[in-house]
């Protein structure tokens, strides 16, 4: 599916009500007694009537599929609950490739994004608010390849290293453990808030 085709058939998702749709579509929300982290994406890749798919490369050839989340604030505002997870971090991989053929660029350049409300809990109703394509263009483009740079320079660099890595890096783009716990010895670049803030109007 173009991209063009899945932006105009996610529009149509605006207003809904994510649990109706999971059940209609078949995705569980619940899975061994636990939340099913992935569930909003599984039900706009369901919708789609796409493969679930997590690899490097883009989900569907030319465009990327990602959910944000959206809380409600006490003066019934929205905000962006939390970073959004762009890709994994291979080491050898980023010292390898420029920016211009980075996992990373290839993930945002071409993202959509279903922006969705969310409750306290997962239980609580979660609507579709927006659906939105990021294009990164001029200084925007220029800030998040020297984000890239940061960790890829971190990573060419003997005295520092991979394990020198942590979220505190970054403008737009931070590279940050990815996993359970502290322990967690992977990375992963996310895209912060105020780089969400872009592109979401909220």
């Amino acid at each position: 599916m173009e991209r063009k085709e899945a932006v105009k058939k996610l529009q149509l998702l605006k207003g809904k009500e994510l649990h109706e749709l999971a059940k209609q579509l078949g995705v569980t929300i619940y899975k061994d007694g636990k939340v099913n982290k992935g569930w909003a994406g599984h039900v706009f890749e369901r919708y789609l009537e796409l493969p679930i798919n997590s690899a490097q490369s883009p989900n569907f050839g030319s465009w990327e599929l990602k959910s944000v989340p959206l809380k409600v604030l006490k003066n019934g505002n929205y905000s962006i609950k939390e970073t959004m997870a762009i890709t994994m971090i291979d080491p050898v991989n980023v010292c390898q490739k420029e920016f211009e053929e980075s996992h990373l660029l290839a993930k945002l350049k071409k993202a959509v994004v279903v922006v969705r409300t969310v409750g306290k809990t997962v239980d609580e109703p979660s609507y579709v608010h927006s659906v939105v394509e990021f294009n990164l263009t001029g200084g925007l483009y220029e800030s998040v390849r020297a984000d890239y740079n940061l960790v890829r320079n971190i990573l060419l660099d003997p005295k520092r290293g991979f394990n020198m890595l942590t979220g505190t890096m970054g403008v737009y783009i931070q590279p940050r453990t990815k996993g359970a716990g502290n322990g967690s010895t992977s990375r992963a670049f996310y895209a912060r808030k105020s780089f969400l803030k872009e592109f979401i109007d909220i």
